[in-house]
């Protein structure tokens, strides 16, 4: 039987697993296409699974069925997601897998025990301006090495008022862990992406940090999600650690999205 994987847990933290050896049901969650979600007793792990048939394609739907069964096991438990599309072809890969890394399993939950992911997204009008067209690349002469020239010197400009934007944002907040991620859009805005990671505890004082960032920073537009499991920080405390190949694609989440809408836009 294959198994669908959504997240490993704590298994002391799910009470169904203290006089069971075999997967449980998780009462009143269904996953992917519907099914069953079991706990799947791994030692002092519990894996988040339901049964999965290899001909079924995965949707959009599935996306957000994912994300939305980590977000509840995340209610109980600290959890290391698995990448959206992770399948364990038996119960052999799948015990296999979990043993032979458990220990950094269990050391990446005991890094992340107690703390959340929390998402902002920040709109800053560009500061170049979109005033300026490329030369294409096949141009020579004077005007193309003046064009490469006011490019590299937009480049750095934007990447000053980014750098200038996160730094403002890391002061205010004092997260524990960050990732930040910048892009420029069509409508001539930088799109920052900003990842805290902090106390779960914290998240009332950081919503109200937030509100009132909010209307001292006129200048941007600024979003706010979460609490979320620790998508981005899962990836960096497994960044290069060994990945079994008898999953489908590799098992813990790589540059993991925050939140259900933003997996359901990966398929």
């Amino acid at each position: 039987m294959a198994w669908y994987a959504y997240c490993i847990g704590e298994k002391q933290a799910f009470p169904e697993l203290a006089r069971h050896r075999k997967p449980v049901p998780l009462e009143s969650v269904h996953g992917v296409s519907g099914n069953q979600v079991f706990l799947y007793p791994a030692s002092d792990l519990a894996v988040i699974v339901s049964e999965h048939n290899p001909t079924e394609s995965l949707n959009q739907k599935s996306g957000v069925d994912h994300a939305r069964v980590i977000a509840d096991c995340f209610k109980h438990s600290t959890v290391l997601p698995f990448r959206f599309g992770t399948v364990f072809n038996d119960d052999e890969s799948l015990r296999k897998s979990i043993r032979s890394n458990q220990r950094q399993f269990l050391g990446n939950i005991d890094k992340l025990r107690g703390k959340t992911e929390m998402h902002l997204k920040i709109l800053v009008d560009d500061c170049c301006g979109r005033e300026f067209a490329q030369l294409s690349p096949d141009k020579v002469g004077r005007g193309y090495l003046t064009n490469l020239r006011e490019t590299a010197t937009r480049q750095r400009e934007r990447q000053t008022r980014a750098r200038a934007v996160s730094f403002q944002m890391h002061r205010l907040f004092m997260p524990l862990d960050e990732e930040v991620s910048c892009r420029l859009t069509e409508t001539g805005k930088m799109v920052l992406d900003v990842a805290h990671l902090i106390d779960r505890k914290y998240v009332e004082r950081y919503q109200n940090k937030f509100t009132t960032t909010c209307a001292m920073m006129r200048d941007c537009q600024m979003q706010i999600s979460g609490p979320w499991p620790p998508y981005h920080f899962v990836h960096r405390l497994t960044r290069g650690a060994h990945l079994p190949a008898q999953t489908s694609m590799d098992p813990i989440a790589t540059a993991a999205p925050s939140t259900p809408q933003q997996v359901a836009a990966m398929v």
